[in-house]
């Protein structure tokens, strides 16, 4: 893994460890955590020809990320203060999970550059009838990001958007929860 490598896992761990606090939810929100899986796929993407196993295992990764994605959206708390600005807040639950998915693959990188890992994921992929060891294992990684990275994104923007359309709070001084 190169230094860029590193850089990319931390950051998008740390994108939902910064919510921890309570922070403002707006469109510029999801330009880091976007344009980290763009450049990411910009740099590991190839062209391969998928064989035996190989769309299955990027399925079931992608699936995956899906889920991760979508429960530590649904799991960040997302509220409407008075004054209209639509607040999000990251719970234990939702780090737990953003960190899950992210932690595995940033893990899963370095296991798969050391000598017996290299040879433990050569086994892997012979014994799940995945030929194309380097090309799938990426794929199947980086698309997993990207569906944990868009579901979570998507959704609480999708949050946002419903909180902005409402009207004023229904009750005097109370921040309005959906």
């Amino acid at each position: 893994m190169s230094a860029s490598d590193y850089i990319i896992d931390i950051l998008l761990i740390l994108v939902v460890l910064r919510q921890i606090r309570a922070r403002r939810l707006t469109i510029k929100s999801t330009y880091l955590p976007v344009a980290l899986i763009a450049y990411a796929g910009y740099k590991y993407f190839h062209t391969f020809s998928p064989s035996g196993n190989d769309v299955l295992l990027i399925a079931i990764f992608a699936v995956i990320g899906l889920l991760l994605g979508s429960f530590s959206g649904a799991t960040t708390r997302v509220w409407r203060r008075e004054d209209g600005v639509v607040l999000a807040q990251a719970g234990v639950l939702a780090a737990a999970l953003w960190i899950v998915g992210m932690g595995f693959r940033f893990g899963f990188a370095i296991w798969a550059n050391t000598n017996s890992g290299g040879t433990s994921l050569f086994n892997l992929s012979k014994s799940l009838d995945t030929p194309n060891v380097q090309y799938v294992w990426t794929s199947a990684l980086l698309l997993m990001a990207f569906c944990e990275v868009l579901s979570r994104v998507g959704y609480l923007q999708w949050q946002r958007i419903r909180f902005e359309r409402m009207g004023a709070p229904s009750t005097k001084g109370e921040v309005v929860r959906l």
